[in-house]
């Protein structure tokens, strides 16, 4: 039984449906939306032989417009739950010029997902809201309004960039920020430990020249007033308006064990061994999670990727094992493989079936094949007309969609290649199969002489077609007449050209037939030594 749930569609559509997103379900929410960036946002995929493709997907377009009905409705569906923010907005918005009422338009969409997510987050929860310079104040002011101004607890800094060019007008923007705020003040909250800094170790480390070891010494003052402590034979009065930050009780074992040394002007420091505290606790400054580079096993195709270890440490920081975690802005899915990592429940919502993609493929290469098991896609066509209402609605989401039944990966058009897959065969060769999706009613009987065309142009050695609507007799014999491919290490021919409709994948489950989808070597000698390749094939 799934636990865990991936929605496609609009997640303001989602959390407004208490069906699947009741009052305080939620334990810990991350969002990283859209920044009002004014940019749009490409994917690239590598080829089956891990070349990087020319073509490029869009992956979303981080531009926003005001726009005079649909503002309208968020105003109004604002001033009914929360007229404070309403009124904000609709004062950006009249400022008239064009950057004011882009933001406002941006802000309006936030508002009112915030607001739900506050309706679906526990007392014991916390939200974690992803954003930069562009809009990260406007922000911040909504999320006091919302979330109120007492339950603010860190604006986290995150340093993405570490090496930046020289700026003619200003410094680098190295940062991100990330606004924590808690639903109430039960909030779960784990304190978190990092290695403490090398170069910090040696310039405020010392050696004892008794025992060798490592130390420092630490004030023990804090501010708020207090009372006098002994220390030995001295009562020492702390300096007005500070307080000693430990109990009599606790400065008198001290004192025996010579954990308390005196300054030259006979003011008491505790020892710090650094054999006893080789962990630093972490504040809200986080430099030491590195950004995603190039080179990094973790790297996915997505613009907007963001460090695995950044989310693992907000949802260690703010849930418990079993509790949920929610992204509404899931993109390729790094918060729900923390969670799933950290064995958390978890919740992601995305607009586009790139995003659904990408998470599911990620989910597969980190877990196995048998995380399909724990998880549930909702959104999805489920049968024909509903395969067909996507088409209508937006053709190129169809065509990802339709993709995902293969689980080929998505090209951006480039001589009329709309996926790809690949196969490892003998002599350790990656062998390339290019797919087409047509959904369109009108199939011309040119469609199977230009897929036999690409295949040859691509190089590839099998074509694949996904068609929404019946093909015709003539698509069908050419197919079934095409040319023999043979895998010399699988030991079996496959036609060259192959057309399955959405009915036969979605509703029989008749899949093309194709080598296994591995381009590993030692993975396909693995599959034929264990003896179940006939039952992939």
């Amino acid at each position: 039984m799934a636990t865990n749930f991936l929605y496609y569609g609009d997640n303001l559509k989602w959390l407004r449906d208490r069906k699947y997103f009741p009052d305080e379900s939620i334990d810990l929410i991350y969002l990283d939306p859209p920044f009002n960036s004014n940019v749009d946002y490409n994917v690239i995929f590598n080829e089956p032989s891990g070349e990087e493709s020319p073509a490029q997907l869009r992956a979303f377009d981080d531009t926003w417009r005001w726009d005079r009905g649909a503002s309208a409705q968020a105003l109004d569906e604002l001033s009914q739950s929360k007229i404070e923010v309403a009124q904000f907005i609709k004062w950006l918005a009249d400022q008239r010029d064009r950057q004011s009422q882009s933001t406002a338009a941006y802000l309006g969409m936030m508002a009112t997902r915030l607001l739900e997510l506050h309706r679906v987050l526990k007392s014991s929860g916390s939200i974690y809201l992803h954003c930069d310079l562009t809009a990260g104040h406007y922000l911040k002011i909504l999320m006091d309004m919302l979330f109120g101004t007492k339950n603010f607890v860190n604006e986290l800094i995150w340093q993405r960039i570490r090496v930046t060019k020289a700026q003619t007008k200003g410094f680098g923007n190295v940062i991100d920020t990330i606004l924590f705020y808690r639903k109430s003040d039960t909030a779960t909250f784990h304190p978190q430990l990092k290695p403490i800094d090398p170069r910090y170790v040696e310039s405020h480390y010392k050696k004892d020249p008794k025992t060798g070891r490592l130390f420092r010494t630490v004030s023990m003052l804090q501010k708020g007033s207090g009372s006098p402590r002994r220390f030995g034979d001295k009562v020492l009065t702390p300096p007005e308006g500070r307080h000693w930050i430990w109990s009599q009780d606790r400065i008198d074992e001290a004192m025996k064990t010579g954990l308390i040394r005196f300054t030259s002007k006979g003011r008491p420091e505790k020892i710090q061994y650094f054999d006893d505290a080789k962990d630093d606790i972490v504040d809200n400054l986080w430099t030491d999670i590195s950004p995603i580079n190039a080179q990094a096993k973790e790297r996915l195709p997505y613009p907007t990727q963001k460090p695995r270890k950044l989310l693992e440490r907000i949802i260690e920081a703010s849930s418990n094992e079993n509790e949920i975690v929610l992204d509404p802005f899931c993109g390729c899915g790094t918060a729900l493989i923390a969670a799933q990592r950290l064995h958390r429940r978890w919740i992601g919502i995305d607009i586009t079936h790139l995003s659904i993609y990408l998470v599911e493929r990620t989910l597969k290469e980190s877990f196995g094949e048998t995380i399909k098991e724990t998880y549930e896609v909702r959104g999805n066509p489920n049968d024909v007309p509903s395969a067909q209402a996507l088409w209508d609605k937006s053709p190129k989401e169809f065509e990802l969609w339709a993709l995902s039944l293969v689980g080929a990966r998505p090209r951006a058009r480039d001589g009329g290649v709309d996926g790809v897959l690949g196969f490892v065969d003998e002599g350790r060769e990656i062998k390339k199969i290019v797919v087409q999706v047509k959904g369109g009613e009108h199939l011309a009987p040119t469609i199977m002489r230009d897929l036999e065309g690409t295949v040859d142009g691509e190089k590839a050695v099998i074509g694949l077609l996904i068609t929404l609507h019946e093909p015709t007799s003539g698509m069908v014999q050419r197919a079934i007449h095409s040319k023999a491919c043979h895998s010399p290490l699988w030991n079996k021919s496959f036609p060259s050209i192959q057309i399955r409709t959405i009915h036969e994948l979605l509703i029989e489950h008749k899949g093309f037939d194709l080598p296994p989808q591995v381009t590993m070597l030692k993975q396909a000698e693995r599959i034929k030594e264990q003896g179940y390749i006939e039952s992939l094939l």
